[in-house]
């Protein structure tokens, strides 16, 4: 491939990892990861609560990986509340898997930025190492995509699997019990699996720039290449 088509591609593809660190920023401290409702569940046994009255019952809540904020409605109007997970929330919650995904988009956002970097060194500068070279964006690329990817399978087991909103909504609830209505993944989480796949697409756009994926089979394997040749 030409070399200005090579500095287009990792042009874009720097470019794609510093957008994929900045929204991964941005979705760390949004409050939108997940979205639901929730049911007062004592209430609406009291007075037997059914269709159109049911909603009188039914609050809402969302949060993202710092705080949320929940609407809690059992009959008489609804009553805001906010809560943060530290330190409030961390006697309730799987606090090991919540400190695991927020340090995995810390992770994310460090490996993605020191891509963008690499890649913009790659266009424009004259790389010889082998973590500075292709090799390099190879394996800065499967790290982000590998920690995009962990980051979803451990807060969607920690939201689905440990009932997390069902815990947020009981907490500190004495007379009445609440239970998920319904929950669904909010824009940030999308955020991270978009980011994940950006940086799947990093991974092709080097392979279409010409380089082979590492541990591929040389066509070559007589051909020697590199700083080593000009030593004979």
């Amino acid at each position: 491939m030409p070399a200005p088509q090579k500095k287009l591609l990792f042009c874009t593809a720097g470019v794609l990892s510093l957008a994929c660190a900045l929204g991964t920023a941005a979705a760390v401290g949004t409050q939108l990861w997940v979205r639901g409702s929730i049911l007062c569940s004592t209430g609406a046994l009291l007075v037997n609560a059914s269709g159109p009255e049911l909603h009188k019952f039914i609050g809402h809540i969302q949060y993202g990986l710092f705080a949320g904020q929940r609407v809690r409605q059992c009959g008489l109007g609804g009553r805001p509340f906010q809560f943060s997970f530290f330190p409030d929330l961390l006697r309730i919650i799987p606090a090991s898997i919540h400190v695991s995904v927020i340090l995995f988009c810390t992770v994310l956002i460090v490996f993605a930025l020191v891509g963008a970097g690499f890649f913009m060194f790659n266009a424009f500068g004259s790389p010889y190492e082998t973590l500075h070279g292709p090799l390099g964006l190879y394996l800065w690329s499967f790290i982000s995509c590998s920690c995009g990817c962990l980051i979803m399978i451990l807060f969607s087991s920690e939201v689905k699997i440990h009932h997390l909103s069902e815990k947020i909504a009981n907490f500190k609830e004495g007379t009445f019990t609440f239970k998920t209505h319904s929950e669904q993944f909010a824009n940030s989480f999308w955020t991270i699996l978009v980011c994940s796949l950006v940086h799947f697409l990093n991974a092709l756009l080097i392979r279409f720039a010409g380089f082979e994926f590492p541990f591929s089979k040389p066509k070559d394997s007589g051909t020697v290449t590199g700083a080593v040749d000009l030593m004979y």
